[in-house]
């Protein structure tokens, strides 16, 4: 979880209405999109690890990173994002993926669950696939500071490294490029991060596989949990198997059902409850919610392995219960 909490300003944020302005392909199924104001007016303000939420077609919405390529973000010109293909998602990136040049969009933001620590320990970068468009904000962010750091990008392939000519080019031997098929395997982070300098601060943006990985090895160095901070790219999706469970609210004994395919987080709003959250993948740590009663099933990327083992606090956008009701603190 990030030193410094993010506000937790849930589902909402500044409206942005923004118009495409330039598409380009960084690399095999990615689009790379920048945003203007459709008004023509000054967009806001953003640092490293920040994303804005745009808006899709029914009213769902998609957190993507702001990309800084060494531009002014406190006066930006323009949003950049960088969008993965998934064909076998909810349809959002096939969305984005269609959008064209002059095309309007809606968007909520900029904010940021995933902020670099404001000390000046070194900082660890691990970015994994797409997960690598917040780390390219830090590398700039830690760039323009005093902060020792190194920078480890691991892809598929070369074909699908986003911006990897951009962060050599620009930070030279800070950057380490990891390609699973000429290495024969995934990026040893567990070694990566035992050899850490002490004090340093891990920073993970990937799939869930490696944010684990990352994680396990960062505890059993001795990191203690404000140095260890995560992001996830991807949306978990239902496990098969889930079970219905019920929810208790302790201020009012409402009781719901949840059903498999559904978060608590949904079945709340459904109800009518007005709940704060942002993130909906288990990194961000916004909706994390005091369980009186009941045992978690957690799915989350936040909490430690000591804290899953207490099983005194949640996060209600992806953990589901491992016993037939939660109370919860709401």
């Amino acid at each position: 979880m990030p030193t410094t909490q993010p506000s937790p300003t849930g589902s909402s944020g500044q409206e942005l209405e923004l118009t495409v302005k330039r598409i380009a392909d960084p690399g095999e199924g990615i689009r790379e999109i920048a945003l203007v104001p459709a008004d023509g007016g000054k967009l806001p303000a953003y640092d490293a690890g920040a994303h804005i939420r745009v808006v899709l077609p029914g009213g769902n919405t998609n957190a993507y990173s702001l990309i800084d390529l060494g531009s002014d973000v406190e006066n930006p010109e323009e949003y950049l994002l960088a969008i993965r293909r998934d064909d076998a998602g909810a349809g959002g990136s096939k969305w984005m993926h269609e959008l064209a040049v002059g095309d309007r969009i809606t968007a909520r933001g900029p904010q940021n669950d995933f902020p670099l620590d404001d000390g000046e320990a070194p900082a660890l970068l691990l970015a994994g696939g797409i997960g690598v468009t917040p780390l390219v904000s830090m590398a700039m962010a830690l760039a323009r500071g005093e902060r020792d750091w190194q920078m480890h990008y691991a892809a598929r392939s070369a074909a699908v490294a986003a911006y990897a000519d951009h962060l050599t080019g620009t930070h030279g031997t800070r950057i380490a490029l990891h390609r699973d098929d000429e290495a024969g395997g995934p990026l040893p982070v567990a070694d990566l991060v035992a050899a850490a300098a002490p004090g340093t601060h891990v920073y993970v943006c990937g799939p869930r596989p490696m944010i684990d990985a990352t994680r396990q090895a960062a505890e059993a160095a001795g990191f203690t949990p404000e140095r260890i901070h995560t992001e996830l790219f991807d949306t978990p999706e239902p496990e098969a198997g889930d079970s219905p469970f019920e929810i208790e609210i302790a201020s009012t004994g409402q009781v719901f059902t949840v059903p498999p395919g559904l978060t608590i987080i949904e079945v709340l709003e459904e109800n009518g409850l007005d709940i704060v959250y942002d993130c909906q993948r288990g990194d961000c740590g916004i909706c994390q919610t005091a369980v009186l009663e009941g045992t978690p099933d957690h799915r989350d990327v936040v909490l430690s392995e000591a804290e899953r083992a207490a099983g005194d606090v949640m996060q209600i956008c992806v953990s589901r219960a491992l016993s037939p009701r939660l109370k919860l603190d709401l």
